[in-house]
């Protein structure tokens, strides 16, 4: 080692040396550490700037959100007047184009008259042709003018403290508290929006209890905006269930969707009003119907009775055609014979008249319009029907519109209300007759028909008409039996009576030329491959027509009935017969439901010997 060397061993063995180099040493260790430190701070900053980025975005994907609904787009509010009119938990549209279905007016909430009708009471009626409201009552009308405070009930005059009805052009508007006396229903009016909640008695929910507060959405999700919220151990009435959501309805009028994990204790509840329904009384024979419609076509016909008659037996009623609407003004055209009247009542017949709106200068579907959509009108027609009937000392009243459109309906059942009441002042047996139920005929209204009719009446026949484009029955077993099951669900049976036919169609079918089935492209006669033509034929005429072809006759068990076809004149004739064993078939059905009769068009058609099979049914 040589003298340099020495100096800087002894240098590095001295103590200050030393404490040197382990300080430097410590110091470039915590500068390690602290490059270390800062290093792993910023990796959790990036975890975590990435975490709260992911979950941000995982929030705005999923996460509730706090938007509010627009409750007047939510209702369909425009005006500041407008009010939203929730029903039986459901939110009511005018039938009315742009126009609300209640309005605020003069602090008085008023709902519009289609919405009544649909919704709440259908026994309201407007006449917007004459400006005048009424509702039926057993006894009489209740009638209110536009823009008045009096109205009047029956006979009596009264009055309120609020316009009754307003208008709007032909749009009507009735005061909901006046709505309520003839209704049994609650209402409560709400602001922010304006709304009104209306209950009906009668109907059976099923209702539950919120846990906790919650927040009612527009749809089920809970990105769906916010309708409003309810309170924890509201009730509320649900509607649907769609698994992880509730469709619920609050007590103040938003329909909407909850988490199903919200709500308890589903109980399933009946509403009860303390209303008392009007009592429409009917006035009712007793025994069971037998009636035969009598086709009158002019007044020398009434000569015959004696001998139509004594070609009858068990008979109980006879139905002539003798009145019919005359002209658009409701004026009567009548053919009545009060001597044709003695002669049926000394052979023990009550005779019902019928009223019909064809063969008397009506018989459009818009002349029978123009009659029944004017108050004036049809107050003269019933007068006039009731005027007749006394004089001509008949029993009851047929009523045998068949000409009714649907823009019709309303104005016809109200004809059929205010003749009720007429019947009834009278002493008359009221009775109205049908096409069997079908969705294109709804507008008859059987149901309230059964209210305030005595009898109603399916003529379950015509199943295959003179305008068919096919070959068919008149009134096939299950067409027949189907027409009485579909009626019953809205008559009692104890008013149902059933129609059956004494006559047959004979039916002519020729194959269609290609010419002819290019001529009806886009038609509905285009579906046929055939041209049909038929002629009614009574009872025995239609059996001597097949005699006459020579054929045999099978029976079809679908139809239970006989049938034949042949060849001759270029085409094919089919013929159902109406005959003893079809009308048996029939007549087991109407006495296994136990109705209140049977009726026949038309008298004169029969084959004689057809009573005494009736008279095995009907008693």
């Amino acid at each position: 080692m040589d003298e340099r060397e020495v100096r800087e061993e002894r240098q590095r063995n001295r103590p200050e040396t030393r404490r040197t180099g382990s300080r430097r040493r410590r110091n470039s260790r915590a500068r390690r550490r602290r490059k270390l430190i800062r290093r792993i701070l910023l990796f959790l900053v990036i975890i975590i700037l990435v975490a709260a980025a992911g979950g941000f975005f995982i929030w705005k994907k999923y996460g509730p959100s706090k938007e509010k609904a627009d409750l007047n787009k939510y209702y369909g509010l425009t005006q500041e007047e407008d009010l939203a009119v929730v029903i039986n938990n459901r939110i009511a549209k005018s039938r009315t184009d742009g126009m609300p279905a209640g309005r605020i007016i003069d602090g008085q909430p008023y709902v519009e008259y289609s919405v009544v009708r649909d919704y709440i009471n259908e026994r309201f009626y407007w006449d917007p042709n004459e400006n005048i409201m009424l509702y039926t009552l057993p006894n009489g009308n209740v009638s209110v003018t536009v823009g008045s405070s009096d109205y009047t009930s029956v006979t009596d005059r009264k009055s309120k403290n609020y316009v009754i009805l307003k208008t709007e052009g032909r749009v009507a508007y009735i005061a909901l508290p006046f709505v309520q006396e003839y209704t049994g229903m609650d209402f409560s009016v709400y602001e922010n929006p304006n709304r009104v909640s209306i209950t009906c008695g009668g109907q059976t929910v099923q209702t539950a209890v919120l846990k906790k507060d919650t927040e009612v959405r527009y749809q089920g999700g809970v990105k769906s905006p916010i309708l409003t919220t309810v309170k924890k151990s509201d009730k509320v009435t649900v509607l649907e269930d769609e698994d992880d959501w509730k469709k619920i309805a609050t007590s103040d009028g938003f329909i909407g969707y909850v988490k199903t994990g919200t709500l308890k204790k589903m109980t399933e509840e009946t509403i009860t009003q303390n209303f008392e329904e009007p009592e429409y009384t009917n006035r009712t024979v007793d025994y069971i119907i037998n009636m035969a419609w009598h086709n009158v076509e002019h007044e020398d016909a009434n000569n015959y009775v004696l001998q139509t008659i004594a070609q009858t037996k068990g008979l109980t009623t006879i139905a002539p055609t003798w009145f019919s609407i005359a002209d658009v003004d409701g004026n009567l055209s009548s053919i009545a014979d009060s001597d044709y009247v003695n002669y049926a009542h000394q052979s023990n017949l009550d005779v019902w008249v019928v009223l019909r709106d064809f063969h008397g200068g009506i018989n459009s579907y818009d002349e029978t319009y123009q009659v029944l959509s004017y108050t004036s009108k049809r107050e003269r027609l019933a007068n006039q029907v009731i005027g007749a009937a006394l004089q001509a000392g008949v029993d009851g009243i047929n009523l045998d519109f068949e000409l009714i459109s649907t823009e019709c309906g309303e104005h016809y059942i109200q004809f059929v209300r205010e003749l009720s009441v007429k019947c009834r002042q009278n002493g008359l047996v009221f009775s109205v007759d049908n096409y069997v139920p079908q969705p294109y005929n709804e507008h008859y209204n059987l149901k309230e028909q059964s209210v305030v009719a005595d009898y109603v009446v399916i003529m379950a026949y015509d199943e295959h008409t003179e305008g068919s484009y096919e070959a068919g029955s008149v009134a096939s077993y299950n067409y027949t039996k189907q027409g009485i099951e579909d009626a019953l669900e809205s008559v009692p049976k104890e008013k149902l009576v059933a129609g059956i036919p004494f006559y047959t169609r004979l039916w002519f079918e020729t194959m269609k030329t290609e010419e002819e089935l290019r001529e009806q492209e886009g038609t509905d006669a285009a579906a046929y491959l055939y041209n049909v033509s038929s002629t009614a034929l009574g009872m025995d005429e239609a059996l001597q027509t097949v005699q006459n072809a020579g054929v045999q006759i099978e029976w079809n068990e679908t139809a239970k009935q006989n049938y034949a076809q042949w060849d001759a004149d270029g085409g094919t004739y089919k013929i159902w017969l109406e005959d003893a064993q079809s009308l048996e078939e029939k007549l087991k059905l109407i006495k296994a439901e136990n109705l209140a009769g049977v009726a026949e068009w038309k008298l004169g058609a029969e084959n004689t010997a057809i009573w005494d099979l009736i008279l095995q049914y009907v008693n």
